[in-house]
């Protein structure tokens, strides 16, 4: 039997797709393995959305032939697809497959034989036309179920259309039954992933189902606690949507909504499709019907063009919204993007100056939102996450929490009081009498 480890960088979705490949791999025999366990077979899944994710994928091909000098390694994924002949080229990689081949690898390469040079299955990424199904399951408290995958978008900046193909969609009815496999195997959250959510419903190229309706559905399945939306486009989340939220028993009140700019005129540089006027009514539209629900925010500093002005239309306009956190990300030039022949170039050390500020602002923004949740009661999903002797878990409205350690919580569901923030900057529940939830 022969072994096999899995190695994961970047996004839910990749985790999602990681997953499901490898039960692929344990119904045809082999044994899943940790990556320090002497492997005969590595699958690395890589993501490009920084130049610093391609240099990790080299770091970790050094390390697995450092723990396994025999072994096959094969490189899936964005990375895998962007520039297959660049990573056929990296000491210790054996095979590189593209979009469209991933799902296959273990029919394309049968016996994963060695051979000498490194083999190369990356078409071209028009090919890249099916919707396979993905989930995450045994490996996290949380599942991460695969909805969408694609992009029809052309954002200045991002190479993910190059590298994942057209929007594409599974349909509400397989949705619904992996969901219900997922429920029988205990798992209490779910969290839907793709590219872009909010597009879902396109299938065979053309629009059948919507969003709206997937999470209507879902909303009936019975066995799983808690739903939640991962990142989805403030111009692709309709009122209907946050009605519905506000409503359901059982999505969550925790939108993750991309920005990247605070400044209309660098929204349109990036090709964004909305303007800083809709995000702020989504974000108001939310804390109107609910107004404890958490809202993070993804933003991108140091887009060419952006001077110090317009940065600071970003830092007051975030500073201003009532907004839960951020995710930060430092421009990073991605070849055959638009944003490469840009003029306006910002110098790396402004960049880095203006990560760490919206950096200190995301850290005030969390600890704001904490501060006014203390006092409430809310339901928290305890994970297998100790530290000296404490364990973690989120609450519905994605409140980091701290507790004594008791492994009867961990992935189990149960209400507690949030007390205080503690100096790990967590909160602190009342200890002595947990309210345990009826299910």
């Amino acid at each position: 039997m022969k072994k096999v480890a899995f190695y994961t960088l970047g996004c839910k979705l990749n985790y999602s797709e990681t997953s499901t490949i490898s039960r692929m791999f344990e119904n045809k025999g082999y044994q899943k393995v940790e990556f320090d366990q002497t492997p005969d077979i590595f699958i690395i899944n890589t993501c490009s959305v920084t130049e610093n994710a391609d240099k990790k994928c080299k770091k970790i091909v050094k390390e697995a032939k450092k723990i396994s000098p025999n072994s096959y390694v094969t490189i899936i994924g964005c990375y895998a697809q962007l520039k297959p002949q660049e990573i056929a080229t990296i000491k210790g990689v054996d095979a590189v497959l593209g979009a469209a081949e991933k799902f296959r690898l273990i029919e394309l390469l049968d016996g994963f034989a060695k051979e000498q040079e490194a083999k190369v299955l990356a078409s071209e990424i028009q090919e890249a036309t099916v919707f396979n199904n993905a989930f995450s399951i045994n490996d996290r408290t949380r599942t991460f179920l695969k909805v969408q995958d694609g992009c029809n978008y052309g954002c200045a900046f991002c190479t993910i259309p190059l590298a994942r193909g057209k929007s594409r969609s599974d349909s509400i009815a397989n949705i619904l039954d992996s969901a219900r496999e997922i429920a029988a195997s205990d798992v209490k959250e779910v969290v839907l992933t793709g590219v872009n959510i909010g597009d879902f419903g396109i299938q065979d190229g053309k629009r059948k189902e919507r969003f709206a309706d997937l999470v209507t559905a879902l909303d009936e399945i019975e066995g799983i606690n808690r739903f939640r939306i991962s990142s989805i486009e403030p111009n692709l989340l309709t009122n209907e949507t946050i009605e519905f939220v506000s409503r359901s028993k059982r999505f969550v009140p925790h939108f993750h909504i991309p920005l990247q700019s605070g400044s209309n005129t660098m929204l349109r540089a990036m090709g964004r499709r909305y303007l800083r006027e809709l995000y702020e009514d989504r974000v108001s539209k939310i804390k109107t019907l609910m107004p404890h629900c958490c809202i993070g925010v993804d933003v991108i500093v140091g887009f060419p063009g952006e001077t110090e002005e317009l940065f600071l239309e970003t830092y007051n306009f975030l500073n201003e919204l009532p907004i839960s956190y951020l995710h930060v990300f430092t421009y990073s030039e991605r070849a055959n993007t638009r944003a490469t022949e840009m003029g306006g170039v910002v110098p790396m050390k402004v960049r880095n100056e203006r990560s760490k500020m919206l950096r200190i602002l995301s850290e005030k923004k969390r600890r704001q939102f904490y501060q006014e949740n203390l006092g409430k009661t809310y339901t928290v999903l305890f994970e297998e996450d100790v530290e000296e002797g404490k364990m973690h878990g989120f609450t519905e409205n994605y409140i980091r929490v701290s507790a004594k350690y008791d492994p009867m919580l961990i992935n189990e569901t149960k209400l507690v009081q949030l007390v205080e923030i503690n100096e790990m900057g967590s909160v602190d529940i009342e200890e002595p009498e947990i309210v345990y939830e009826k299910h």
